[in-house]
Parts: C-alpha cells; structure tokens; sequence
C-alpha cells in the first residue's frame, strides 16, 4: 500500500512560523492605546493637551526626550495610530541624508495622495545640522508630522530652526509602582504576554525586576522575559532565579551625556553645600555607573582649591594624596580613598576668597593691560639701570622694623594699591583674616603719611 503524501493543511504546523512568538516580549506588550502607557501622566493624563489633541487626530511635530525605556516611541506610534498616519521610523545612528531624502519623498508622495506620515527620528541629536535641516521645508509644509526622540537636552543638541518648528515634550523615567503594573499585566495576558505559561512568582519579587529596571519599561519586560525562560513551562520564578537574572545589572548612566554632567554638578554642590552624605551618595552613583575615578579625583582636587580653598589648605593634600592611592590600588581597593576623600571635603570649612581674589586680579589685568613694574621694585644689575633709577627707594623688609615696610607700595603706578583677597570668618581663613585686616589697615596708614608727608 502506497503511503499518503501530507497535505499542505498537515505540514502548515511543522512549516509555519508564528512570528508574533518571536517578537519580545517588551514589543508584543507594546501599549496599543493610551490608556495602556504607564507613567507619563502629566503628558497623557485624561484632559491634558497632548492627549486631548492626539484623540482628536490633531498631532503636532514634536522632539521627546527623556531616558531610555520612558515610552517614546510608543507614544509617536500612538500618534500615528489616533491620526491614521503612516508610521515611519528611522534611526540618526543608522541612516544617513540619503535614506533621510528617501523617506520624506515617499513621505511627499504620500500626502499628495491625501495620507499624512508620521516620521519618528530615534536618536535625533546623532544628526548634524546639515541632516536636521533637510526635515525642515517637510515640517513646515505638513508633508510629515515630526516625531524626534532623544535622550540629550535638546538645547544643545538640535539646531534652533528645528526646534522652532516642534515642541518638546519632557518624558520622565518610568516609577517602580508603575512599572510593576506592566509586569502584572505581561504575566496576565495571555495573547500578547506570558499570561499562558503558568508561571508563578511572588510580589515581591516582581518588584525587584521593577526597581532594578531603573525606570526603563523595556528593560523590566526583558528581565522578566529572561526569568519566565529559566523558570521554564509552568514554572515558579524564584529568590535564586531573580538573583540570576539581576546579576551584573547597571544603573543607568551616559558618560558623555548631560545625566553625567548632571550627577557631577550634583557631586560638586553637595561638597560646596558640606553634604557629606548626598556627597557621598553622588559619588557612589557615578562610581557605580562606570565614571572614571581618575576623571573624579580631579574634580574633587578642583573642590579642594576652589571651595575649601584656604579655610583648610590640608584639604588639596588631601586630594592628591586619594588621587595617588587611587592610582596605586585601582578599582575597587582605591575607590575608598576617594570616598574618605569626598566625606572629608564636604565636612570641612569651606572658602572661596583664593578664588575670588584670583578673578579679581585676572579682571585687573585684562582692564589695565601691560603696566610697568614700580622702579624701586625693579632689578639693577648694570650700571645703566642703577642710574636711570632701578631699585632707588627699595626697603629690605628684614631690615625694617617689624619686618614688613609697610609704606612701600607694590602695584603699578596707575592703579594704587588693591584689595583682592578677603579671607572669610571659617575655618583657618579665620586667623588670616585677622592678621591680614591689621596689616592691610596698617600699610594704608602708613602710605598716607608718606603721602602727606611728600605733599608737605
């Protein structure tokens, strides 16, 4: 007897391929309206503008910023989804001005067939000017509803003449409570999530890979994605599961990005504020995220001289001291030198006055310019200098009584005697402040009366 050949509804099972299962999970839990977007609701809140405006269809071009994993592209989806526009997204990092004059011709095309295209740009600041600019007359003329999404400032990023043309709206990371609502929701839904598998994992748990997601949606699913596969069909996502995945985890952090210059200002003021604690706290942050301890034991020897100045002159020997052990140990041993370091900083007096007197001088010096050194200060190592007066009337300090000629004067002619450096009342600035207000007050007395006494 001949066997049977399978027809093609019998092989359909073996071939076919569901490629929906493929798709992680973050994108087949991907909102699909706005009700389902977690966070953001001072941006998609009932009666807010942006929602009112985007359920009527009445989309606007617009630049999203915010961290990764906040809903941007989600929301520039939506938009296109409540205007039936074409969504069209592209990448700054992976297309370049041909790709780009492609997509706003069929872009062009399309509106002329009366359908409107919102283009989505993900990492629009990676573009130059000159790849920016070639979106602008496609803006202005409605040909695409421009969605950029970045996660830099666009101030400094994005050229003044795109921004002129969209608005920007400022996306937050995602809480924990808000991403636990995702994750309940991946493991209750059966047709696009793991809702299927029966899987089991306790609350507290679930919020661990909430909090370690560090206010990134995407991430969170991911991790729970990982889980379920460990777990397996039917399986208990555990304790020992969980440390598994969460192991090596990262916070978020860009080393060459305005959150890095934000947590070093956070770092600085903090020292400046003698916060020893938040000091601390921002330090480890940007430890933990990778920064260069190098990079923050120059900082803080920047703190030294700039803010602790010479209220406590231990405190720069201090910074070199912890930037050298840094160097000698390395990571993690020397990080320590620089967590005394910072404590350390931030607890002592602190004072600007080196500071503010050295751009006092420097203010000087650009405002008068080249000014002759005063004669009696000058050298006179020939015979020439000595009779065209070099050095005449110089006082030998030791010589003096008291040790210090106080009627000599030191600046150039023109400008009179100044006053940069006024220590101030903290720390070991308090006895230079006292010795020096005796001293200053006492020069001036004794300069007027030579003064007087040359009038005479």
């Amino acid at each position: 007897m001949s066997r049977s050949r399978p027809s093609r509804a019998d092989t359909g099972d073996l071939l076919q391929v569901d490629r929906s299962a493929m798709r992680p999970l973050a994108e087949r839990m991907r909102p699909a309206r706005l009700d389902e977007m977690v966070g953001q609701r001072r941006l998609v809140a009932e009666g807010t503008a942006l929602r009112t405006a985007v359920e009527a269809g009445k989309i606007h071009s617009m630049v999203l910023w915010g961290p990764p994993g906040c809903g941007k592209t989600t929301l520039a989806l939506l938009l296109a989804h409540y205007a039936d526009a074409e969504f069209k997204a592209i990448s700054a990092v992976l297309s370049g001005l041909p790709e780009v004059r492609q997509v706003l011709a069929e872009a062009a095309h399309r509106f002329d067939g009366g359908r409107r295209t919102v283009l989505f740009v993900d990492e629009v600041h990676r573009f130059n000017k000159t790849q920016q600019d070639a979106f602008l007359p496609h803006i202005e003329r409605g040909t695409i509803v421009f969605v950029g999404a970045t996660t830099e400032n666009p101030s400094f990023e994005l050229n003044s003449a795109l921004l002129s043309r969209c608005r920007v709206h400022v996306m937050e990371a995602v809480s924990p409570d808000d991403i636990l609502e995702t994750l309940r929701r991946a493991l209750a839904d059966a047709e696009r999530g793991l809702g299927d598998r029966g899987l089991r994992i306790a609350d507290d748990l679930l919020r661990l890979i909430a909090v370690a997601a560090d206010g990134d949606v995407r991430r969170a699913l991911t991790l729970l994605e990982i889980a379920a596969e460990l777990a397996g069909e039917g399986g208990e996502v555990t304790a020992g599961t969980i440390e598994q995945v969460l192991a090596d985890r990262t916070r978020r952090f860009d080393k060459g990005g305005e959150q890095f210059y934000d947590q070093i200002s956070a770092l600085h003021k903090c020292v400046r504020s003698s916060n020893p604690d938040a000091a601390l706290y921002w330090l480890t942050r940007m430890l933990d995220g990778g920064c260069d301890p190098g990079y923050l034991a120059r900082r803080m020897t920047r703190m030294a001289v700039e803010d602790v100045g010479l209220a406590d002159p231990r405190a720069l020997q201090m910074s070199i001291d912890a930037w050298e052990t840094y160097d000698r140990l390395g990571s993690p041993e020397g990080e320590l030198a620089l967590a005394q370091l910072v404590i350390y900083l931030a607890s002592t007096a602190k004072s600007n006055a080196g500071y503010m007197a050295f751009n006092q001088a420097k203010r000087d010096v650009r405002e008068y310019g080249t000014q002759d050194v005063p004669m009696h200060f000058r050298n006179a190592p020939t015979k020439l200098m000595k009779e065209l007066g070099y050095g005449t009337g110089y006082q030998y300090d030791h010589d003096t009584e008291g040790g210090i000629a106080l009627d000599q004067t030191a600046f150039p002619d023109a400008m009179g005697e100044r006053v940069y450096y006024q220590p101030v009342a903290r720390g070991m600035e308090i006895k230079l402040k006292d010795k020096l207000d005796a001293l200053r007050a006492a020069r001036a007395e004794a300069i007027r009366k030579v003064r007087e006494a040359g009038d005479d």
